[in-house]
């Protein structure tokens, strides 16, 4: 018997593994422009060698740094010359105007000696002069009188010294500008301020706006705000009623009866026919039907219209719009403009900070110069890192590029002629055709917009699956709800289409969809029933 005991075994495996590299350049590959665009600033923040290019100092791209990345470096011509440059003395030209930037001392000596040597004779002259025996004669202008050291040491010494005179007045930050997005309970306190209130009932209208949805409806009754802040039922009510009184006009309300009556309220139109049909027939009016308004109100259908164009202005969501994410900003990361015949593709980086490598640095790579050799490590890293980003961004922004380019080519029609002429593209077939993974391509078109002849769009808006059948297969998704949507819109109102009609009609084109795949494009695009859509005689 063979007795059971631990035991180590070596094997040879093959494992695809994401090197740090990798994982960034996928990370940024997803990133929008101005994503993009924080994510280097952050970079050049934590990594001291990487600046921006429009900064002093000298261009250094990663080709030329790759040597001092290996782990044996072979000694260079060039980088001596590079090294004789940073780490040597800096001379000090006053003839060209030339001058030390990183002190006043060099500059001051350099004037001293200029002053001796232009001045000198002068000042000798000056010192052996005798005063004349008359004392009516004119006496000899002084050469220190006729010259102006201000200006002179303006003209030389800056940025070192600077005359006050000549000093800038800071001017305030931009973030001083900037303001906060307003809330909904923000503007209402703030309204709330102005209104002459006892202390309880302003309590309760504290607790009331506290208990307001994002569309401005309240979320409690009045009963169980009293008992949870401790008020009477008549604060409650009164600061109820408070709050209904300010703006947006329909806060505050208990159901869409109540909101639409609010805002009627507020433009003077109590008791009016628009507010008898509210209060009185609210579901006729969801039904659309007029006939039975008028009929039942003794009204002119004429008028019924009139009043029901007044409703159909109302917001049965008065606030969203304090409540709302706001605008969302949009920078489009591609353009896509027409010159002559052909197409051209450009991706916008005017705003991205272009990055280079602080040729400071450089020479602590050097073991003769740097001793210190965890110093020395931490330089090599940070230089590695360097490479690689500036690398993985050139790679990211060549990456959409392609991806552009294919979709231009298989989309000329929609670039020429519209959102009609859009033609089915799946994410797999533009990686086919570039060479790359899916996920690849599905990353370069995330959360990023390109300007086009027809408008800015999603870039993934171009990609849509195509309709089944013989008629269909240049059809996609997209186009197919439009089609939907214009059958409806152009539909007799008193006999509007159903499901199964508008179904007919599309199969009668070659399309193949069933009536559940009709009615449920018509639920996303949030279109009425056949029942809710149809207007009574």
């Amino acid at each position: 018997m063979s007795s059971l005991s631990p035991r180590l075994q070596v094997r040879v495996q093959q494992k695809q593994i994401l090197t740090p590299g990798l994982v960034q350049m996928v990370s940024l590959l997803q990133l929008n422009r101005l994503e993009l665009k924080d994510m280097i600033q952050a970079e050049i923040s934590q990594n001291p060698v990487l600046e921006e290019s429009g900064e002093t100092g000298e261009e250094l791209t990663p080709e030329e740094l790759q040597p001092l990345l290996e782990a044996e470096r072979v000694a260079d011509p060039a980088d001596q010359s590079i090294l004789d440059v940073t780490s040597g003395p800096v001379e000090v030209d006053v003839s060209d105007g030339a001058y030390a930037t990183e002190g006043i001392e060099p500059a001051v000596a350099a004037a001293a000696e200029f002053v001796e040597a232009s001045l000198g004779p002068a000042i000798e002259a000056a010192a052996t002069t005798t005063v004349p025996e008359n004392p009516e004669a004119p006496a000899q202008a002084d050469p220190f009188d006729e010259i102006d050291f201000g200006s002179y040491f303006d003209d030389y010494l800056d940025p070192g010294y600077k005359s006050p005179a000549s000093e800038n007045v800071e001017k305030p930050s931009f973030e001083t500008f900037l303001s906060s997005p307003v809330t909904l309970s923000d503007h209402l306190h703030s309204q709330l301020a102005l209104v002459a209130l006892s202390e309880e009932v302003r309590d309760a209208a504290d607790g009331v706006v506290g208990n307001l949805d994002e569309n401005g409806y309240l979320l409690s009754s009045p009963d169980e705000m009293a008992a949870e802040g401790g008020h009477s039922l008549e604060d409650v009510k009164e600061a109820i009623r408070v709050v209904q009184t300010l703006d947006p006009a329909g806060v505050a309300a208990s159901d869409l009866r109540e909101c639409l009556l609010l805002q009627l309220e507020s433009r003077g139109a109590k008791d009016g026919l628009a507010w008898q049909i509210l209060f009185d027939h609210l579901k006729l009016v969801e039904t659309r039907q007029p006939k039975e308004l008028a009929r039942l109100l003794r009204r002119p259908l004429e008028h019924i219209q009139v009043a029901l164009d007044v409703i159909k202005h109302l917001d049965p969501r008065p606030g969203l719009r304090y409540s709302g994410p706001g605008a969302r900003q949009v920078e489009p990361d591609v353009y896509i403009s027409k010159d002559g015949e052909d197409y051209l593709i450009q991706v916008s980086d005017d705003d991205i900070p272009q990055l280079r490598l602080n040729p400071q640095y450089r020479r602590m790579l050097d073991r003769e110069q740097e001793p210190n050799r965890e110093v020395r490590s931490y330089i090599k890293e940070r230089y590695a890192s360097a490479i690689q980003l500036m690398k993985n961004i050139e790679q990211r922004k060549q990456t959409i590029l392609k991806v552009c380019q294919s979709v231009v080519r298989r989309q000329l029609d929609f670039l020429e002629y519209g959102i009609d002429y859009l033609k089915p593209m799946m994410i797999k077939e533009i990686a086919e055709e570039i060479g790359v993974h899916p996920s690849t391509v599905s990353r370069a078109v995330s959360n990023k917009y390109a300007h086009t002849p027809q408008g800015v769009y999603e870039l993934r808006y171009f990609f849509s699956e195509a309709v089944q059948g013989p008629g269909g297969g240049a059809t996609p998704l997209l186009i197919l709800k439009r089609r939907v949507k214009k059958m409806i819109e152009e539909e007799d109102p008193m006999h509007p289409l159903t499901d199964e009609q508008i179904t007919e009609r599309l199969q009668a084109e070659g399309i193949e969809v069933t009536r559940r795949t009709v009615a449920k494009y018509r639920e996303d695009m949030r279109i009425p029933s056949t029942h809710q859509r149809r207007v009574r005689s």
